[in-house]
């Protein structure tokens, strides 16, 4: 029998659920003491205290594995990135902690078009070598589960090969990718001054060839004041939706725009960043059941404000955490800071904090059935950390303390051995 069991754990943090938590449910990790958890054939049968579940499933032919009095978690789902790119920006950080506003890079020709030049140069081959490599790292934080939107193409063909390459990273990597159509993330040069042609562009050229080979599940669009404004946004995500994409938005980042009305309007999955989120946003987002996806340290790597978690929760929303992995404004995939961040930056607790980054970021992706919590049933993408609890997580600020990853009820990484995590 391919049964596997999870014994000896100190501090078992299921999250259980197959919805979002929002509000004060988020302060809800379901924790066990003294835990045990048990996989056969890549899913959960059964989580909890080790009298409820260990005698009713221990047998000769069943492999344990003790955990060392250490705290048990489900993987992380980093609920937004943009993984697939090539070339890097560092001068932009420099002129940054200059001055510079992430406007004023742009402006001058920095920002996105420098890296759609780029991307738009390599090849399909080099931009899947990148993301297996950013795979590898990513799962060495516990990142079981990783949103990938494309939008450093901005044409058919690249965008299209964007996309390509994160097929290509999930079929052969250990972490699952969920692909987001980011087409809409700027205005091409090409299309200077035609910001309307252009989504006509993506809707007409674009996005049939997407739908039709199946490689996206989201369509998102950098909903801003100077990029694509409310109007063409709604215009943009109502057409997508017809198609069947699911909606996600860039939205209220840099000025306050209705991005967040405009997400509960339209029943989107999520609306992400929301810096200048209004008091009137949140309200509706959290009436409408939108996801708020924060993302810290794209605020700490642009020296702004956070956005309010606090006010979110507090209003009854739900949110999540992801590190905005990109290679200009949050040049990161480190979720060690993004949980520091969330604590001392965000006043989150730990347990909003664990959910954000797990069962909050499954309903982020739609993958709420499948992952983001330990429960039986769902797949068996656990991690167990080098510690005792989850209060270590922001306490030990910045330390990564995944000590093994397991996907699919397999152990594909251990910090004390070699792994290739594909």
């Amino acid at each position: 029998m391919d049964r596997l069991i999870l014994i000896n754990i100190n501090q078992l943090v299921t999250c259980k659920g197959k919805a979002p938590k929002k509000g004060a449910a988020m302060n809800d990790a379901g924790i066990f003491s003294n835990g045990c958890v048990v996989i056969e054939s890549g899913r959960i049968v059964a989580a909890g205290s080790v009298p409820e579940v260990f005698s009713k499933f221990k047998d000769s032919d069943c492999e344990i594995l003790d955990c060392s009095r250490n705290a048990v978690i489900p993987g992380f789902v980093d609920s937004h990135t943009h993984f697939i790119f090539a070339g890097s920006r560092p001068d932009e950080f420099a002129m940054r902690m200059a001055g510079s506003t992430y406007m004023d890079i742009m402006d001058a020709g920095g920002g996105i078009v420098s890296t759609v030049s780029k991307t738009r140069l390599a090849g399909l081959e080099e931009l899947t070598t990148q993301g297996m490599k950013r795979a590898d790292s990513m799962i060495t934080f516990g990142v079981t589960t990783v949103e990938g939107k494309s939008g450093y193409g901005l044409d058919r063909d690249s965008e299209i090969k964007q996309l390509k390459a994160m097929k290509d990273v999930n079929e052969r990597h250990f972490i699952d990718v969920v692909p987001t159509f980011l087409g809409a993330h700027t205005v091409p040069g090409e299309f200077t001054g035609r910001s309307n042609d252009y989504l006509e562009y993506l809707l007409k050229e674009v996005l049939p060839v997407v739908k039709k080979n199946n490689l996206a599940e989201f369509v998102d669009i950098f909903c801003e004041k100077g990029v694509f404004e409310i109007e063409q946004s709604e215009y943009y995500l109502g057409e997508a939706r017809k198609m069947g994409f699911g909606l996600k938005l860039h939205a209220d980042e840099i000025v306050s725009l209705g991005g967040a009305e405009l997400a509960a309007r339209l029943g989107a999955v999520s609306a992400d960043h929301l810096l200048k989120v209004s008091n009137e946003g949140i309200r509706a987002m959290a009436e409408m059941g939108v996801i708020s996806t924060l993302l810290p340290t794209t605020a700490f790597c642009l020296k702004e404000e956070y956005a309010d978690a606090r006010g979110i929760i507090d209003s009854g929303g739900a949110v999540a955490l992801a590190t905005d992995f990109n290679p200009g404004s949050s040049f990161t995939n480190s979720i060690p800071l993004v949980m520091a961040l969330a604590a001392i930056e965000m006043n989150m607790s730990v347990e909003e904090i664990i959910i954000a980054l797990t069962i909050n970021g499954a309903c982020a992706v739609n993958r709420q059935n499948e992952i983001g919590s330990i429960e039986a049933g769902k797949k068996a993408d656990i991690l167990i950390l080098e510690c005792p609890s989850i209060n270590y997580l922001p306490y030990n600020t910045g330390i990564n303390l995944v000590q093994k990853v397991i996907k699919d009820g397999k152990v594909v990484y251990d910090k004390y051995e070699k792994h290739e995590y594909r």
